[in-house]
Formats: C-alpha cells, sequence, structure tokens
C-alpha cells in the first residue's frame, strides 16, 4: 500500500476468527534503518549502530534491531488493517529472540476473538514478528476496536467499557 493510499473502512461484522491481517515486509534491514529509527526516538545504545562495539564488546551476533522499531512495524500494520474506522486499543509483545540487521522481518497477526460491544466491536489478534526463515522472536496479542457496521461512525478514541 503506498503511503497516500486511504485503508479501507473495516467493520466487525466483517471479521471473522481466523482471519489472516494482511503481512507486512520489513526489509531487508540495513544499518541505515536502524540508524535512523534510533535517531527518531532517541535510542543511542550502540548496540543498535556501532557494529563493532556490539559483537566484540557485547559478544551479539550484529547489529540488534531494536524492540520499539519491532513494536512500531507492529502498531503499523495493525493500524492499517484496523482502516479508517478502527482503533488500536492495545498490544502487548514479548521479545524473545534478537533479530539483526540484513533480516527480512515478516510482521502478522490473525484473529483469535471477537466480542461485540454497544457501538463496537472488539477484535483480539495474535501477532508477531518472524525473520526470512519463519523463526518467531517477537509473539504478543493485540485489541483492535471496531465499528459494528458500515452504518456506525468511525471509532475515534477510547471507546468506553
Amino acid at each position: 500500500m503506498s503511503a497516500t493510499a486511504t485503508p479501507p473502512r473495516r467493520t466487525f461484522e466483517s471479521v471473522t476468527v481466523g482471519d489472516e491481517l494482511e503481512p507486512l515486509v520489513c526489509g531487508p534491514l540495513t544499518p541505515l534503518h536502524l540508524m535512523r529509527f534510533s535517531a527518531a526516538i532517541e535510542n543511542w545504545h550502540r548496540i543498535h549502530y556501532d557494529e563493532r562495539f556490539a559483537t566484540t564488546h557485547d559478544g551479539l551476533p550484529g547489529l540488534l534491531i531494536s524492540g520499539s522499531f519491532k513494536q512500531h512495524v507492529v502498531s503499523q500494520m495493525l493500524r492499517r488493517w484496523a482502516g479508517r474506522g478502527g482503533w488500536l486499543m492495545a498490544i502487548s509483545m514479548q521479545f524473545r529472540r534478537m533479530d539483526v540487521v540484513g533480516e527480512t522481518l515478516t510482521i502478522w497477526g490473525t484473529v483469535s476473538h471477537l466480542e461485540a460491544h454497544t457501538g463496537y466491536g472488539l477484535v483480539s489478534c495474535r501477532i508477531g514478528v518472524r525473520n526470512e526463515e519463519g523463526v518467531e522472536s517477537s509473539p504478543g496479542t493485540a485489541q483492535v476496536a471496531l465499528p459494528l457496521t458500515a452504518d456506525d461512525p468511525p471509532i475515534t478514541g477510547w471507546p468506553a467499557p
């Protein structure tokens, strides 16, 4: 999807448990990608931009892709999937494996539970980050609020419980 494309308006009634969210593929990631993201969030830990420090001093396999970057791209995938009327309510991730420069990451999600409320529907998803070999590094869960039907207004903030 291009940066200027308007995402579709997704509704709760159009979603089914087991639906796969459109994956987001990032990579292969380069030192420049990591440096730009580190600068944007002011994360100056050398393991994200100084390869000699990362490998020699810390004994790492290479420059590490930060957990903040992975959480950012998962959020991006979820927001694209939710579309114009949706709202990303919650996200939780575990960082179980290091991802390094040169890898291509696939951000994925699957609808795991649906719960209708007054005025909105809550979609629970399993989410994660896999490298090109299919190895999972950052599994998690997320919740997205969607309008119940196409006639309902978009979710523009945190829905009342």
